[in-house]
């Protein structure tokens, strides 16, 4: 649909160069600007205006027509139908622009309330958030995260639902309200995933809840970590991509010893966890839970986003805030701004107990 004011002024040209001169082209070339305003812009508008008047110009001199009638009526036709076009054309543009960034607006508002900012700072640990959609009209995804202080200790969750669209906005929501509740009144961290399972079961049931596509082969890859008093981290890992701790400047991927399969496939691989697994997380570590969106970030050679080795380049000497910051922009320099998919990330800071975390930025608690 682009191409067609172009198309319509090279066929004018190739008539007016050939022996069928004869047949009138003056309204072919008005309506160039006319089309290129509904489908190209304003500066699509100007060009396919630009386009039309350099041909009209070449057939007026090319057939000898110059001062005749014909010529300047054609030349006075479209500028009118030109000046009308980029009018009109400016406007549709300054509408679309308020109507996308109301979308914006509103899917902004919609993801603080399914994906609350992290407080900085919970318990033992100091921490920060970050959320990126990868789609350009709207920035609600398919990742999740939350991080609670409860009785146990600090609990938090990362996953990433399959798809995209309303129907992963919709089990996200379901899986953070299940999370959200049974991280206050579950002792065992296993049951607080088994809750969050159990919720989508129940979301999947419901008649026309989700799409048929999600339904039937839908699932949550999820990580639920608790941070107690004491100097470690619990995991329960289904089917999610492990988690990094920066201990004394090494990244280390904290890998299950049994793999898991994400929520909604249960059926289909090896025994659930029965309790969760324990790493050492000492005060001065970092611990950062992301979703598969940073580690399959693709440069324009194909090349993978090398997570640990950025997030031991930037260490542990930054808050929380300025360290998702400094690893956002590592990861748009690798793509180029183009994220093929939603990035989630929550970064722990792991302080003595009773401590808080020493400040080493302005505006930072």
């Amino acid at each position: 649909m682009q191409a067609v004011p172009f198309l319509i002024a090279l066929a004018v040209l190739l008539i007016e160069l050939t022996p069928a001169h004869f047949l009138y082209t003056g309204p072919f070339l008005t309506a160039v600007p006319a089309l290129a305003a509904v489908t190209l812009g304003p500066r699509g508008t100007a060009a396919a205006t630009a386009f039309a008047l350099v041909i009209s110009v070449t057939t007026a001199t090319h057939n000898h027509a110059w001062g005749t009638l014909q010529v300047y009526t054609n030349f006075l036709a479209l500028g009118l139908v030109a000046v009308a076009g980029f009018i009109t054309s400016n406007a549709v543009q300054a509408r679309r622009q308020r109507e996308l960034d109301q979308v914006r607006r509103i899917a902004v508002a919609a993801q603080e309330v399914v994906l609350r900012p992290v407080p900085a700072r919970l318990g033992p640990v100091s921490a920060g958030s970050l959320c990126l959609a990868a789609g350009t009209g709207a920035r609600v995804g398919g990742d999740l995260y939350e991080a609670v202080e409860t009785p146990y200790g600090v609990r938090m969750i990362v996953g990433d639902v399959r798809g995209k669209g309303l129907s992963a906005v919709r089990a996200v929501a379901v899986a953070l309200g299940a999370f959200r509740e049974a991280v206050h009144y579950e002792d065992e961290l296993v049951e607080v995933m088994n809750r969050c399972a159990a919720a989508l079961r129940r979301e999947v049931a419901v008649p026309g809840a989700l799409e048929d596509e999600v339904r039937l082969e839908g699932f949550v890859t999820a990580l639920v970590a608790q941070v107690p008093d004491e100097p470690v981290v619990q995991l329960v890992n289904r089917g999610h991509p492990p988690p990094l701790l920066l201990h004394r400047g090494r990244a280390t991927p904290l890998v299950p010893s049994e793999p898991s399969p994400p929520l909604g496939l249960e059926d289909f691989g090896p025994d659930l966890p029965a309790k969760p697994e324990s790493y050492p997380f000492v005060p001065g570590d970092r611990l950062l839970l992301y979703t598969d969106g940073v580690i399959e970030a693709r440069d324009r050679d194909g090349e993978f986003f090398a997570l640990p080795e950025a997030m031991e380049r930037i260490g542990a000497g930054t808050s929380p805030p300025a360290f998702l910051e400094q690893l956002h922009r590592a990861l748009v320099r690798h793509t180029g701004g183009d994220l093929a998919d939603d990035v989630a990330m929550i970064v722990t800071d792991r302080h003595a107990t009773g401590q808080g975390p020493v400040s080493r930025q302005a505006g930072v608690p």
